[in-house]
């Protein structure tokens, strides 16, 4: 599955081959943030923080097409436990062009944008 290389980094926390997973352009919808990230830079800024903020974070099932997949999972954020889909589209070169996080209930929703929040501050203030 196209999908399972994203997979692995994920569970590895290990997204040192952006290049080789994300298009130049790819987009990112957020659970939490209205406006879209946009690039591969801003991507690998999200998925770094994402990795700090949750923990015991597993992948419990996976549906693919040709073009795109719903790999969904199960985290913690603090005493927030959540259950999630990160949804993946795929370019002609096998490239994730675009990729949406939803995330529920709401108590996980609201405790993973104050975690992030928090990490992004953290990531934006250091030199």
């Amino acid at each position: 599955m196209q999908s399972d290389r994203f997979r692995r980094a994920a569970e590895t926390k290990d997204f040192s081959a952006m290049d080789q997973l994300f298009a130049e352009e790819v987009v990112f919808r957020s659970p939490v943030v209205f406006k879209p990230y946009e690039g591969r830079d801003a991507v690998a800024m999200l998925l770094g923080a994402v990795s700090q903020v949750f923990e015991d974070f597993r992948y419990t099932d996976q549906v693919e097409t040709d073009d795109s997949a719903a790999i969904m999972f199960t985290a913690r954020v603090g005493d927030r436990e959540l259950d999630g889909i990160d949804y993946l589209h795929f370019d002609s070169e096998g490239r994730i062009d675009a990729m949406a996080v939803y995330v529920r209930p709401m108590s996980g929703v609201n405790a993973l944008a104050e975690a992030m929040q928090q990490k992004l501050e953290e990531a934006t203030a250091s030199p």
